[in-house]
């Protein structure tokens, strides 16, 4: 008897996806662990191995269709004995989707530790779902139970959304988009401007927004109306530092990793942490309380094929530059790789974009909110410097630092970032402050 597969949990955090590639197709042998699907999520593209072995009888999903927990992937008819313990049909659980700012509400959150004791239920036995919502003439609105079952969850009447599928039909992507508009109408106060028909002047290619940049988008698009962010300059002299890096540069790779400035930036950001703390909090302002923490992670920018990544290096007061040049080498692959989980992108406390390697001689990072200060780094240059009896040439490094303005005054930036330059200028420095 065929069987359903159907989309599993992607990872907390994930809700929906967009599929990049399906792995099988109709008429092949499927065995159980095999990833069917790869779908790109926020965070990363993830792997979604199948739970049944059989013969794949029909693909429901292909390349471009968002999904979601409980989207029906595969048609499968199964062997005999191959089928892994079941996995619950859950609703697709919104936890947090870049439309809304907070988790949707779960109220079946105990289900699937009871469908792990006892079988799944046969599909006649499941309970019925609730009456289909009416239209403001008294008629049922044309949409599927899982798309009224995500609606309920987020709050959505139907009845407000307009549907773009045939006959009116109302889609997930229906509702999610009256959500974005919704919660985008008290910050703009309009919707946004329409663009002009581009084809009348010239050939135009269009294609759609991937994931991650759409995560981008949207939070950049929160942070910088909400953060009156203000970005302090100054430089440093790293030439013994350089000296230093180039030292040791190889003992660091013999242990697998990179020594680089971010990687020694990371540490000296550490102790800039501890002796300035308001730079390690955040501001609820919901109830009048500064936040402090008692940690120190730091994400850390990285440019991939997908967009901007920034993932999390954790307890970095406690490792040495060694220790963070492995660790940072390390999650930078996984980035580029799109290996990164939600795991690895969360809990930062502060974070910092070097974009050095590139180019440029400064830039005004956007603080990553609800932290309050972002460190910006630019390329090393050479150039002369009096040492009180000549020019001589030294290794300058454009640093810049913005900052929350509600929470950070002017005079603290000031002091945070030429605290950062003394301790790069004087290596020795990490050793006596740390």
């Amino acid at each position: 008897m065929p069987t359903e597969f159907r989309l599993p949990k992607l990872a907390e955090g994930d809700a929906t996806g967009s599929v990049a590639k399906v792995l099988v197709r109709a008429g092949d042998a499927l065995a159980l662990d095999q990833s069917v699907l790869e779908v790109e999520t926020e965070k990363a593209v993830v792997e979604v191995p199948s739970t049944v072995a059989g013969t794949v009888e029909a693909v429901h999903v292909q390349p471009g269709d968002e999904v979601a927990e409980g989207t029906l992937v595969l048609t499968v008819a199964e062997q005999a004995g191959t089928k892994a313990s079941p996995v619950p049909a859950a609703s697709p659980a919104p936890a947090k989707d870049p439309v809304r700012d907070e988790p949707a509400a779960q109220p079946a959150a105990a289900a699937p530790a009871a469908a792990a004791d006892a079988p799944a239920p046969a599909p006649a036995a499941a309970a019925a779902p609730p009456p289909a919502p009416l239209s403001a003439a008294g008629s049922r609105l044309p949409a599927a139970p899982s798309v009224r079952r995500f609606a309920r969850e987020l709050g959505v009447e139907l009845a407000q959304v307009q549907g773009t599928g045939p006959a009116g039909r109302i889609s997930l992507q229906d509702v999610k988009a009256h959500v974005r508009a919704r919660s985008a109408a008290p910050a703009a106060g309009a919707a946004p401007a329409a663009l002009p028909d581009f084809s009348r002047f010239g050939p135009v290619r269009r294609e759609g927004v991937g994931a991650v940049r759409r995560a981008t988008a949207h939070h950049l698009g929160q942070s910088w109306p909400n953060v009156p962010q203000v970005t302090q300059f100054d430089a440093a002299d790293v030439t013994e530092l350089e000296r230093l890096r180039r030292l040791h540069a190889q003992a660091v790779a013999d242990r697998g990793g990179k020594l680089t400035v971010t990687a020694v930036l990371l540490k000296v950001v550490a102790l800039a942490l501890r002796k300035y703390p308001k730079f390690n909090a955040s501001l609820d302002l919901a109830r009048g309380e500064i936040v402090y923490k008692e940690y120190t992670h730091i994400g850390v920018a990285v440019d991939t094929p997908r967009g901007l990544l920034v993932p999390v290096v954790r307890d970095v007061g406690r490792k040495s530059i060694a220790d963070l040049s492995v660790e940072l080498s390390a999650l930078a692959e996984k980035a580029r790789s799109a290996k990164l989980t939600s795991d690895d992108m969360q809990g930062g406390c502060f974070s910092i974009s070097n974009l050095g390697g590139i180019g440029g001689t400064g830039f005004t990072p956007i603080v990553n909110s609800p932290e309050v200060a972002i460190l910006g780094v630019s390329r090393t240059e050479i150039q002369p410097r009096w040492d009180g009896t000549a020019f001589a040439p030294r290794s300058i490094l454009p640093l810049s630092l913005s900052y929350d303005h509600r929470l950070i005054d002017g005079a603290d930036a000031a002091r945070f970032l030429r605290f950062v330059c003394e301790v790069v200028e004087s290596p020795f420095l990490l050793a006596l402050e740390g």
